[in-house]
């Protein structure tokens, strides 16, 4: 029976520690010069409807280290842009390939296809979700602190995909979670209504970075306007102006504490390049894991 991951109620708790497992010894494989081309002879379909860096670059070289090729597929250049419909593609989809990623606007979509396609379909981000991102972040975090469990992560910004991700991943595992926003900007009423319910540790939204980031064990950022939203950036950035992560609410979290950006950041607006670029950020430490989490992932699921 093929298995997806579309997000996170898609993963048990086995789920997550075996993708941290594996992304540790596949890492740890690459670092130390050892062949694990597990992946030989696969194929992974990838649709991006929406531009990308990271997600791109970790999908497509870690399928070429493990041993099978990565396929670009832009709707602007495929029959997906010229009205092919959705079960159409995946049933097609399924015979060519091994399994299919997808980086798109709707959640539904990428749901869609997983119903069609009889291969694996992987979330690569939708305006409601991006879970590969978080299990890379929680990834880090394990790596840098030995555990996740009882720590605070607090998310200052836009409710968004981001956000949404943050906060399925803390209905499912034991750290609590902060999220400051302004009021209109929310996280997604439907994924916050349903994780507070099964959080054990807790999930709480503030209107003052500061008190959502008081003793945080990790600050959290993203843009304030995602892709898509650019006609709103004027307004956004009256809106968030306060909300920043800069070198004064890092004093309100633990001493220590680290900060994270799922990138790309603009720096002076919801990041400040000090912080950004200081010594208690792990950015680029969570960029490079997309690849070998995302790896796990692939190992598990083709």
């Amino acid at each position: 029976m093929k298995k997806d991951l579309l997000n996170f109620h898609d993963l048990t708790a086995d789920d997550f520690a075996l993708i941290w497992e594996k992304a540790a010894k596949l890492k740890k494989d690459l670092k130390e010069g050892r062949p694990h081309a597990s992946l030989r002879e696969k194929t992974l379909g990838m649709i991006f409807d929406k531009s990308s860096t990271r997600t791109r670059i970790s999908f497509e070289v870690g399928m070429y280290q493990l041993g099978g090729i990565a396929l670009f597929l832009s709707s602007r250049d495929t029959q997906i842009g010229r009205g092919e419909i959705i079960a159409d593609t995946a049933r097609m989809a399924s015979v060519y390939l091994n399994g299919i990623m997808i980086r798109t606007f709707a959640q539904e979509a990428v749901e869609e296809f997983a119903r069609f396609a009889t291969i694996p379909v992987i979330n690569g981000l939708t305006d409601l979700l991006h879970p590969c991102q978080i299990l890379s972040d929680l990834f880090t975090i394990k790596e840098k602190k030995g555990s996740y469990e009882g720590i605070k992560v607090a998310y200052i910004g836009d409710g968004n995909n981001v956000a949404n991700s943050w906060i399925e991943a803390a209905a499912k595992l034991p750290f609590e979670l902060a999220i400051a926003c302004p009021e209109g900007y929310d996280p997604n009423a439907d994924v916050m209504a349903k994780a507070v319910k099964e959080s054990k540790e807790g999930i709480k939204i503030y209107r003052e970075p500061s008190a959502a980031a008081k003793k945080a064990d990790v600050l959290y950022t993203d843009v304030w306007a995602s892709m898509g939203q650019e006609a709103e950036n004027e307004v956004r950035k009256k809106v968030f102006k306060n909300y920043q992560i800069n070198a004064s609410l890092l004093k309100e979290a633990k001493k220590g504490a680290m900060v994270m950006h799922c990138l790309p950041a603009h720096r002076g607006e919801e990041i400040t390049a000090e912080v950004l670029e200081g010594p208690q950020s792990i950015v680029i430490d969570q960029a490079e894991n997309r690849l070998h989490v995302q790896k796990a992932i692939l190992e598990i699921l083709l």
